[in-house]
């Protein structure tokens, strides 16, 4: 049972025929809708492609299980019969392997393409691709050998059991974007690029199966194949970030969206999504390259898509969690008696066990404590008569009378800070640790450069608190060394801001990476604030964490004008 549900070939499944293109009812970016198609149905409406001819109805070949291909592939189990083929798990008796096999007669409309495809897949030798091992024609029959992964998961349990890590995501959207782009380079489209087709290993690494030979069994076709590829790969990101199918219908065991809402951003649909992973996602869609902040170019091919990926910041994976050591335990190797049989002897009257002598009872113990003991009256003597003649020195050393000696800390004190000097700010960077790490940098230096007219604006967001995706965003002001502030002076355009003051350690030799690493010293909100710590605070680093925006142009976005820092 574990082999059919990781290795059976997607080819049955009837879920989600309607191209990805068709579906979203938007034009694709290149001007042509995709245009592949169902089993059951023509070319999807706005698209071009789709069956090239309408076929007759054909039944699959009756074979059984136990029937021999080629006198070397025995057939095991039936895993697909559907529009006039038939798919198996068999056994290759000859390499002593489990192999999978796809089997049309030979007067099928569509054999002679599928042997194409099949013969075209082959020679890509692509790891990353499910490999073909065979393609056939014999005894009235077309037959098409490939791998059987028995250790591999299909994408569509793995989103059954919830949306994957950004990590895993991460890995997902490279790893099929890759191989896809080398596939095109060398003239090949997958055309059915879904949840079923895409298996994770148990090493992590992903493997497409049915390159080809999955749209040439089914007769699908497109006109533009690196699209309906880019989208498709776009839309397995989008399930595997949400656990939802990108448009209305649900399909692969996943809930589509909201009827009548369109499509919208993942970071939308759920919280906590990884902002970058969200927007790459959008790109590879039927979007116009619309995403939750700004705008970026569609990704209409997998070159593109792998162009986008590669800028992205590598995402790590998260850390393993080591489980406590057992508590220790006693073992019979400790106690002596490793290796030895018990012998079987009755039962008998426990002897008590003599109990232990006291401790430092004996001759010898006694003696050792004698010894420690006068040792310790010794020392005891020694130190009082140390102190006693170091105050008798002091009593009787030379002085004049009524002067005492000035301690030198008197003489210089350190000079106190003059309060409410202004304290320049050597540099600044944006601060978006729970993010991409990125939010306007360029415009971080007119947050502090004397014109009120200029500013540093956040991103755009969907709720006043940053649309629930992280606790803040903000900037981190270096003052070139450790100095105390006093009050820290903020304009903001735009409306009421609530914002926090946080400080870096004294002892912080550069600027901390999180933002609880940062202490926080007071709080506000309003357009022009005046922030001032409770406590006299030294610090060489200063964070403005914006905490709740006001709105802007139907959505919310933060404006700081002028941060002015006195001691």
């Amino acid at each position: 049972m574990a082999e059919r549900s990781t290795a059976a070939v997607d080819v049955a499944d009837n879920s989600g025929d309607e191209p990805l293109t068709a579906q979203a009812g938007k034009a694709t970016a290149d001007g042509a809708a995709g245009s592949q198609t169902s089993a059951e149905s023509s070319a999807a409406p706005g698209g071009s492609g789709g069956r090239t001819e309408a076929e007759p109805s054909i039944s699959a070949p009756e074979l059984h299980s136990g029937y021999k291909l080629a006198r070397r592939y025995r057939l095991e189990e039936c895993v697909t019969r559907l529009d006039g083929f038939s798919s198996w798990r068999a056994v290759d008796e000859k390499l002593r392997r489990a192999v999978g096999v796809h089997l049309l007669p030979a007067d099928h409309p569509r054999a002679r393409s599928v042997l194409a495809a099949a013969r075209s897949a082959a020679l890509l030798g692509d790891p990353r691709f499910v490999q073909v091992l065979d393609a056939v024609e014999e005894n009235d029959l077309v037959y098409v050998v490939h791998e059987w992964l028995p250790d591999a998961t299909e994408l569509t349990a793995l989103l059954a059991a919830g949306p994957l890590e950004p990590h895993d995501a991460y890995q997902l959207a490279e790893q099929v974007s890759q191989a896809m782009a080398a596939a095109h380079r060398e003239g090949l489209a997958h055309l059915r690029l879904t949840p079923g087709a895409v298996l994770r290993t148990s090493t992590g690494q992903y493997r497409i199966r049915g390159l080809a030979v999955n749209a040439a069994l089914r007769g699908i076709t497109a006109d533009r194949p690196q699209r309906t590829d880019t989208e498709a790969i776009g839309a397995l990101l989008y399930a595997a970030l949400t656990q939802r199918w990108p448009y209305e219908s649900d399909a692969y065991g996943l809930s589509g969206l909201p009827k009548g809402v369109g499509l919208i951003a993942p970071d939308q649909v759920r919280a906590g999504i990884h902002r970058g992973l969200s927007e790459l996602a959008m790109r590879a869609l039927v979007n116009d390259g619309a995403t939750a902040s700004r705008q970026e170019p569609p990704c209409t091919t997998p070159e593109e898509l792998v162009k986008a990926v590669s800028a992205m910041p590598r995402i790590r994976p998260p850390e393993p969690a080591f489980a406590s050591p057992p508590d220790y335990q006693h073992t019979n190797y400790q106690r002596g008696v490793y290796g030895r049989p018990a012998a079987h002897q009755p039962p008998t009257a426990t002897q008590p066990l003599a109990p232990p002598p006291p401790p430092l009872q004996s001759r010898a113990g006694r003696a050792l404590k004698w010894t420690v003991s006068a040792l310790l009256i010794a020392a005891l003597g020694l130190g009082s008569w140390q102190v006693a003649d170091k105050l008798l020195d002091r009593d009787t050393s030379p002085s004049e009378p009524g002067t005492s000696q000035p301690d030198p800390e008197e003489k210089n004190p350190a000079p106190e800070p003059e309060p409410g000097k202004p304290i320049a700010i050597v540099d600044a960077q944006d601060f978006d640790p729970l993010g991409n790490g990125s939010e306007k940098p360029a415009d971080v230096k007119d947050s502090y450069d004397g014109d009120p007219s200029t500013y540093w604006p956040t991103d755009n967001y969907f709720r006043a608190d940053l649309g629930g995706l992280k606790p803040g965003v903000g900037i981190v002001l270096d003052l070139g060394k450790v100095q105390r502030v006093g009050s820290v002076d903020l304009t903001f355009l735009g409306g009421d801001t609530s914002v926090e003051l946080r400080t870096a350690p004294a002892d912080a030799s550069a600027a901390p990476t999180g933002y609880k690493d940062f202490t926080k010293v007071a709080e506000g909100s309003g357009t022009s604030l005046s922030l001032k710590p409770d406590e006299t605070v030294q610090t060489r680093y200063v964070l403005v964490w914006l905490t709740e925006l006001p709105s802007s142009g139907g959505g919310f976005r933060g404006k700081l004008s002028e941060i002015k820092i006195t001691s």
